[in-house]
């Protein structure tokens, strides 16, 4: 970190504004009437690329269970799990971002964001974070008794996870664990059930989580150390390279343990293979001390979700 301070309070106010993670481009945001826009930053709707890493996990796993059955996508399966993704990842950032005003309040990259900065007291953001569990009733509703307690569940790991960074250096693991818990409630929303290929996907998210969420930690770490927080960038250091081969390599290996359990043929191993080069890629690209290509190379794990996607939609047309 820079050992340069700003001159005066409006240039330190000016150099926080810079660093701010929110994002006064965006387009949601500037077509939303001004009264909205807080509450869209709060859920993050200017920054799309948490809600498809939590809503790949969903659609792979309903891709798996109808390339099982040899049934075609079925679209209204996909867009209620990509609205429900988008409610859901709305409130965990609510839950995550009143446990952690304090903290955000002293970090420039997140000063600005709306608790922090008070654009939306407490008490608006848990009225919204209301607003935001009742739409996501309503959709889950929509699914199997098997999906709609699997989703019940799945808020004893939301609610825990702005505490995690207090007390382990693995918060990463536990955002595996919620992040991914989409790959249980996509099988049963197409089956009513559970089985082996759903679980090994599962397992498989939570390692592709961890490798992630340390690149996209390395952003934070200095900051981290300062406000007392923990992280696996923290934890890992300098051996992080070596440990994201592990991650990524043991991800691999579980997305294709989880196709050979499910009897896939072989567009899916295309997409496994095409998954591991992209992660791959992110590897030898690693710069942990550059935090902006730590932020692309997070970002980039959208594609690794479309890749896998591509060829488990791909199976019951091609094999």
């Amino acid at each position: 970190m820079s050992s340069a301070a700003p001159s005066s309070p409006s240039s330190a106010r000016s150099a926080a504004h810079s660093a701010s993670d929110i994002r006064p481009d965006a387009l949601v945001l500037r077509l939303a009437p001004g009264g909205w826009r807080p509450y869209l930053r709060l859920a993050r709707l200017d920054r799309p690329i948490g809600t498809w890493l939590l809503l790949f996990p969903c659609w792979w796993s309903i891709a798996l269970a109808q390339a099982v059955r040899g049934e075609a996508p079925d679209l209204r399966l996909y867009l209620l799990f990509g609205v429900g993704a988008l409610v859901m990842r709305g409130a965990g950032c609510t839950v995550n971002d009143l446990a952690d005003r304090d903290f955000d309040a002293k970090v420039a990259r997140t000063a600005d964001r709306p608790i922090a900065s008070g654009q939306v007291s407490p008490r608006q953001a848990l009225a919204f974070l209301a607003g935001l569990l009742l739409l996501g009733l309503v959709i889950l509703l929509q699914l199997p008794a098997t999906a709609i307690w699997l989703g019940v569940g799945s808020l004893l790991l939301v609610f825990p996870y702005p505490l995690m960074k207090r007390i382990t250096y693995w918060p990463q693991l536990w955002l595996g664990l919620t992040f991914n818990w989409g790959a249980l409630m996509g099988w049963a929303a197409v089956t009513d059930g559970l089985g082996w290929p759903p679980v090994l996907l599962y397992l498989a998210g939570i390692f592709w989580t961890l490798g992630y969420d340390t690149i996209y930690a390395h952003q934070d770490k200095e900051d981290d150390v300062l406000v007392g927080v923990k992280s696996s960038a923290l934890k890992l250091g300098e051996r992080t390279r070596p440990w994201l081969v592990a991650f990524y390599a043991a991800s691999v290996l579980l997305f294709a343990a989880s196709g050979w359990a499910a009897g896939l043929a072989w567009p899916y191993d295309l997409g496994v293979a095409a998954l591991a080069l992209q992660l791959a890629w992110q590897i030898r690209r690693l710069d942990i001390d550059a935090p902006l290509l730590c932020l692309r190379l997070f970002q980039s794990n959208r594609w690794a979700g479309w890749l896998l996607l591509a060829g488990l939609v791909a199976v019951p047309f091609l094999e």
